[in-house]
């Protein structure tokens, strides 16, 4: 089976784009070997991981470098999600009684993994605003979010308060000190991503009921933010060095994730809704 990069998956950036293409090519030379039945199943699988994790470093390093120099928000997460990868490929066991599905399992982790990194990550670089230092109030619910649909505008609340409590606790004076409380952070971030979740449900129900015409819109923006916030992998905080700026920088563009979509897209919403009449 082959692996195509559509143009959906184009960043728009010559150098990310041809080394993206090299790394579905070295997984669609395997894949191919695989199809000729002509291959041992245990050296198919250590070349492609060698050469795949040789290479996958040295594309990552250049993304990681173009998102340094245009000072990119978003540069800690990828890093993260880039060492999730790499660790996962050095910890695939290579042994004699690999199999057929072993290998096939492994490629399609692997080319799901790009796919959807390259959708929902790589897609976005350059098209986050570089992050300024937040203001006091940054996380306050205020008048200017409103949309005025009831249950929709509580639930922004919500959101709101559950991202003020995670960065209060990011910026806890012991964690600062190198005291490891990442633990009730986590927990406050899977809060929110089950309250999102739920939000975002919640949402494109009333949307359908009222006849909204953008209801796809939406669902495509939940739907790449729902999968943003999953490409995370927390357990990788154990491995870094400072656990405090990671978090501080995934807490500051969730909250400038959140805002933007409701100033530009849920106020839309519920300004269709109020001139179609709509009594929420």
């Amino acid at each position: 089976m082959i692996f195509q990069l559509t143009k959906d998956y184009l960043t728009g950036i010559a150098l990310l784009d041809r080394e993206h293409a090299k790394l579905f090519h070295i997984i669609n030379e395997t894949s191919a070997m695989l199809d000729s039945n002509a291959w041992d199943i245990q050296f198919l699988a250590a070349n492609l991981l060698q050469e795949l994790s040789e290479y996958a470093a040295t594309h990552f390093l250049h993304e990681e470098e173009y998102m340094e120099n245009i000072h990119d928000p978003e540069l800690s997460l990828q890093k993260m999600e880039h060492a999730a990868f790499i660790r996962h490929i050095h910890n695939f066991p290579i042994h004699e009684d690999i199999t057929l599905e072993d290998l096939n399992e492994l490629i399609q982790f692997l080319v799901h993994w790009l796919f959807r990194h390259i959708l929902h990550s790589d897609g976005m670089i350059g098209k986050v605003p570089e992050k300024e230092e937040p203001e006091e109030n940054s996380f306050a619910f205020t008048e200017k979010y409103m949309t005025g649909v009831s249950f929709v505008d509580e639930e922004h609340r919500q959101l709101f308060a559950i991202i003020d409590q995670a960065n209060t606790l990011a910026r806890n004076q012991r964690i600062q000190e190198n005291i490891d409380q990442y633990d009730e952070i986590i927990d406050i971030l899977h809060n929110l991503r089950e309250y999102t979740e739920k939000h975002f449900r919640h949402e494109e129900e009333y949307m359908q009921e009222i006849g909204y015409p953008q209801l796809s819109v939406q669902q495509k923006a939940h739907k790449a933010f729902i999968n943003k916030m999953a490409n995370v992998d927390y357990n990788e905080l154990e491995f870094m060095d400072d656990q405090q700026e990671f978090l501080l920088d995934l807490i500051e563009y969730l909250l400038y994730w959140l805002s933007s979509h409701i100033m530009n897209l849920d106020k839309e919403m519920g300004r269709w809704a109020a001139s179609h009449n709509d009594p929420s």
